[in-house]
C-alpha cells in the first residue's frame, strides 16, 4: 500500500529498481529506454517509473540526496513494495590521480562518517557491501563494452560543502576511489532486509583536479552507466 513517500500500490515496482538521486534522471531513463511506461510515483516530486526493457518489467526512481533521504526510499521498497534488488546510478567525485571525469566506479563496500548504522546496535564497525552476483554481472557488462571502469571502495559522506579536502585526503591515502553521499545507507538498508543492491557511480567531478562535467549532462549523458545497469537488471 501507499506509505507518506511513495504513492504506490503492490505490484507497480517491479523486483529490480535504478535508483538515482537527481528524479530528472529517472524520468529521463524512463523516457529514453524503457517501453510501456507507468508513472507510479509523483509525491514530492520524487518520480518513479514501472515499465520494460528488453521485454524484462523494471523499475526507475529518484531518492534524493543524501543517506537519511535514500534510506527512507529503499528501505519502504524493501519492505513495502517487495522490491528484491536496488541499483544506484549516481554520481562521485573522484579521490585517485588515475579515475577521470565520465569513468564508472563500481562501489563494492562504502565507508562513512554517518550515524546511520548505529540503530542496528552492532558490536565493532559494520562494513557495508554490496551484492556479489549483482557487482560480478554489471562490471562484466563494463568489461564487454570497453569502457573505462574501476572497482574498489567509496566514502559516503554527510558533508558535500567542506571547508578542507583533508578528510578525503587520508580516505584517498587508504585507496578509496571516490565520494559520495548515498551508498553505505543503500547498503546497509540492504542487509537488514535480506536483499540484494549495488551502487554504479559516473564520476562527475574530481576533488583534487579541475574535471567536471556540467548539472545537465549528469541528467542527460550518463549512458554508459544507465545502459549497464539496465542489461544487468534484466538478468536479475
Amino acid at each position: 500500500m501507499a506509505t507518506p513517500h511513495i504513492g504506490a500500490e503492490p505490484g507497480d515496482f517491479a523486483k529490480t529498481v535504478l535508483m538515482s538521486g537527481d528524479p530528472l534522471r529517472a524520468k529521463f531513463v524512463a523516457e529514453n529506454y524503457l517501453t510501456d511506461v507507468k508513472c507510479v510515483n509523483e509525491i514530492r516530486g520524487m518520480l518513479g517509473y514501472t515499465g520494460k526493457y528488453e521485454g524484462k518489467e523494471v523499475s526507475v526512481m529518484g531518492h534524493g540526496m543524501g543517506i537519511p533521504s535514500i534510506c527512507i526510499y529503499t528501505y519502504e521498497l524493501y519492505n513495502f513494495f517487495d522490491v528484491d534488488n536496488i541499483i544506484r546510478i549516481g554520481t562521485a567525485g573522484a579521490l585517485q590521480d588515475n579515475i577521470r571525469a565520465r569513468d564508472l566506479i563500481f562501489a563494492v563496500g562504502a565507508h562513512y562518517d554517518s550515524t546511520y548504522g548505529q540503530q542496528y546496535g552492532l558490536v565493532g564497525c559494520f562494513c557495508p557491501t554490496a551484492s556479489y552476483s549483482i557487482l560480478e554481472r554489471a562490471v562484466n557488462k563494463a568489461r564487454e563494452r570497453g569502457v573505462r571502469y574501476h572497482v574498489g571502495n567509496v566514502f559516503s559522506t554527510d558533508i558535500f560543502y567542506s571547508d578542507t579536502l583533508d578528510r578525503y585526503a587520508r580516505y584517498r591515502d587508504f585507496g578509496t576511489l571516490a565520494a559520495e553521499m548515498e551508498t553505505s545507507g543503500l547498503y546497509m538498508n540492504a542487509a537488514d532486509a535480506g536483499k540484494n543492491a549495488l551502487s554504479i557511480l559516473s564520476v562527475s567531478d574530481h576533488l583534487f583536479r579541475k574535471d567536471n562535467i556540467t548539472p545537465e549532462e549528469r541528467q542527460t549523458t550518463l549512458t554508459d552507466m544507465i545502459e549497464i545497469a539496465l542489461q544487468t537488471a534484466v538478468e536479475l
